[in-house]
């Protein structure tokens, strides 16, 4: 299988490719640089395995929530890049790729990641890890107050993201001993969208490039056509 991956969705722009269970990724921590980095980045990547894009499965991308031109760029790119190979697209959220660099760099397994979604708001989830070493949502994705934010039964959970360095007194007033460490520096990166998308593609998740669409989780971000909006 081959999976070409890029996410802009946060402060780091990344790009992956996955070729039979191994990953080559660039990955660069470069705030508002995101649509002069990506492109080189997919370039470097097909170059260096030697591929092409239309020797590509699919092309799996970062669909939110996260900064909203982050989140347009990656839409866009990966658009752009499928229309011209003829290759279906691998939604990914956002949250389930913060999630699963938990488990791959730090070995959680129950996680709570979270994103600062401004207006004294975040953007969170709760994944478990799988069998398969692949993290599952427990909940759907959601956007609210630190003071809304909610669990399910049970503890071991452990926080990722930098929505814990914004509001960490308040998520840790509200989930108390529901969670243990927390690691508020971890950032989203392509190698886990290639690794959930991999297995969205295999689940049959792929869609045609035209239905692509970030999903924002915030009623307050209009929509365009074609464009999901969930919470």
């Amino acid at each position: 299988m081959k999976i070409l991956a890029l996410e802009t969705a946060t402060e780091a722009c990344s790009a992956a490719l996955l070729i039979d269970g191994n990953v080559i990724e660039r990955y660069q921590v470069q705030p508002r640089m995101h649509s002069q980095l990506i492109l080189p980045m997919l370039d470097e990547l097909l170059a260096e395995a030697g591929v092409t894009l239309a020797g590509l499965d699919a092309i799996a991308f970062g669909r939110g929530p996260g900064a909203f031109t982050g989140v347009r760029i990656a839409v866009g790119v990966a658009q752009g890049a499928a229309f011209a190979a003829d290759l279906p697209v691998v939604p990914v959220s956002t949250l389930a790729a913060l999630a699963q660099r938990g488990f791959r760099e730090l070995g959680w397994r129950r996680l709570l990641p979270a994103y600062d979604a401004r207006m004294q708001e975040v953007y969170w989830g709760a994944y478990e890890v799988d069998a398969q070493g692949l993290v599952s949502a427990r909940v759907a994705d959601e956007v609210s107050a630190p003071d809304r934010v909610t669990l399910p039964a049970g503890g071991g959970w452990q926080g990722v993201g930098a929505g814990w360095g914004s509001y960490r007194d308040l998520l840790d007033q509200r989930l108390g001993d529901a969670v243990g460490e927390v690691n508020a520096d971890l950032l989203c990166s392509a190698h886990d969208v290639a690794l959930l998308g991999a297995a969205g593609f295999v689940r049959g998740e792929a869609v045609a490039a035209e239905l692509a669409a970030p999903v924002y989780l915030r009623d307050k971000v209009a929509s365009r056509p074609g464009e999901s909006r969930a919470g």
